[in-house]
Order: C-alpha cells, then structure tokens, then sequence
C-alpha cells in the first residue's frame, strides 16, 4: 500500500502535467470535419471556440444575401461604418459633398436689388440736377443684375433655393416700386399731362397680374409635379420682364433734365410699359390654360 504522502505527491504531478500541456482548440469530434463540407456553412454540430467566433459564416458563399462576420451585425444585416473626416469607409476616395451654401455670388446679387428699393424712392423724391440720374443709375443696376445673378447661377451652378425664392420677390419689388412712383409723380410731358391714366392703366395691369400669379404658383406648389411644370417661366415671361425693363428705364431717364433727348423718350417708354403689360396678360393666360389642361386629364 503507498503511503498517503506519495498518493498525494502522485496527484499534484499530474494535475501539474495536465495544466502545462497545451489544450486542442477543436475538439476530437469537432476536428473530424469530412471533405465534403469545406468551403459550405458550418455543420450544427461543430462550434468555433468564443475567440474565433464570427469567422464562419451561417450562409454559402455562393448565397447572395449577407455574410456574418467582420463588418455585418448579428443577424447578418450589414453595418453602416461612420464617415471619418468627411470620407466613408466603403469609398474612402469618394467625399462627402458638402450641403450647398446660403450666400452665393448670385444670392448677394439679389439682396442687393432688394436692398436698393429704399434708394430708389429716396432719390426719386429729392430736388436736385442729380436725383434723377441717380435714380435712373439705380433702377439700370438692378435690371443689369438681374440678368448677371441668373447668368452666374446657370454657368457656375451656384443656384440655391433661397436665391430661387428671393429672386422673384427681388424682380417684383423693383419693378412695383418704380411703377407707384411714376403714377404718383407724373411727367411734365404734353402726352402724359393730357392723360395722367396713361400710366396708371399698364401699372394696375402688371402688378395685378404679379400678384395673381404669385398665388398660382403658391397654390401650384401644393399640387403635382405636373401642376408646379406647367407654371414654370418660359420664354413669354423673360420678354415680358425684358420689356418692362427697358420701358421702365427710359421712363425714369425721361425725368432726368440733363438729357437733350428728354422729351423724346416718354412716347416709346409709354408704348413698351404698354406692350409690357400685354405680355404680361398673355402670359397668365398661358399658365392658366396649361393648369386647367392637366386638371381636366
């Protein structure tokens, strides 16, 4: 019979060779893979050790839906990696675009017009050689950038929907002040003295159809994209704006007693501010037939 000390010192010197051996990552049954199951889905029975965990995937790799494993969630769904310094981790050449900015060049231009109102009507009222230069200066400034911010937004793509919103109010303001001061303060002229309403009839007409059709494109905005089409600007409304500006510019400059040709120019500015606002009669008429076109399909 052995001793109790050397049974004991047997067991210490076995449990001591048993933890300095190293242990199988797989288990016998587990190593015992046949050949035909390499490269398909892990059999039920065998499981990867918890630090391997995640390599082996629960679908084929001929399967067309997700994998799991690195860079997929746990129900195989795959993970939206967080852009780093503007550039994601799938496609780490392509940026992030950044969102379009608020004040662009033709953005500036626009504010700028809205700005000069106050200007206009100031210099309009003064008593002086250069009040009426100053404001024909103006009104000429406003009419060039208003073709310059629209050029500038096409060619540079500078185009923004605040400058898309702010650009008609712009055009709508300038052109309604100046036409409230000239049937205000009528011309010393033997045509306009005769009859005063020769003003007053084109500006009633074109603020009017202004303000209609400022509803009809709000109104268009809360319909389809069909409605919101066929109110978009056309080449009926660039003539119209194009004329009211040269009617409204010669008009002003015809105050200006500096001009040799003063006189010489109310007749043309009232036939244009005339045909201005024929333009701008048709022209609604135009919108409204497409809108009542597609409201009867």
């Amino acid at each position: 019979m052995p001793s109790p000390i050397a049974t004991h010192a047997s067991l210490l010197l076995k449990a001591a060779a048993a933890a300095a051996s190293p242990k199988p990552l797989f288990s016998p049954r587990a190593a015992q893979i046949p050949a035909p199951l390499a490269g398909r889905a892990c059999p039920r029975w065998f499981r990867w050790p918890a630090s391997a965990r995640g390599l082996c995937s629960s679908t084929p790799p001929n399967h067309s839906g997700p994998a799991h494993g690195m860079g997929s969630d746990a129900n195989g769904t795959r993970r939206r990696v967080p852009p780093v310094n503007g550039l994601s981790k799938e496609g780490a050449t392509q940026p992030v675009p950044a969102p379009p900015k608020l004040l662009t060049l033709p953005t500036v231009l626009t504010i700028g017009r809205v700005a000069a109102v106050p200007f206009l009507i100031s210099t309009f009222y003064m008593d002086g050689p250069w009040a009426a230069t100053a404001t024909t200066g103006i009104f000429l400034a406003a009419a060039i950038t208003d073709w310059l911010d629209g050029y500038i937004a096409r060619k540079m793509h500078l185009g923004t929907p605040f400058g898309a919103f702010l650009d008609p109010v712009a055009d709508k303001l300038m052109v309604a002040a100046t036409l409230v001061l000239l049937c205000t303060k009528p011309l010393e002229a033997s045509l306009l003295s005769a009859g005063p309403w020769l003003l007053t009839v084109p500006s009633i007409a074109i603020i009017g159809r202004e303000i209609t059709m400022s509803a009809v494109r709000e109104w268009a905005a809360s319909q389809n994209t069909q409605v919101l089409e066929a109110v978009a600007v056309n080449n009926l409304g660039k003539w119209k704006t194009a004329t009211q500006m040269i009617a409204l510019t010669l008009l002003l400059a015809s105050r200006d007693p500096s001009l040799p040709v003063q006189g010489a120019l109310v007749a043309p500015g009232v036939a244009l501010l005339y045909a201005s606002a024929g333009l701008a009669i048709w022209s609604l008429v135009v919108y409204i037939r497409n809108i009542w076109r597609i409201l009867l399909k």
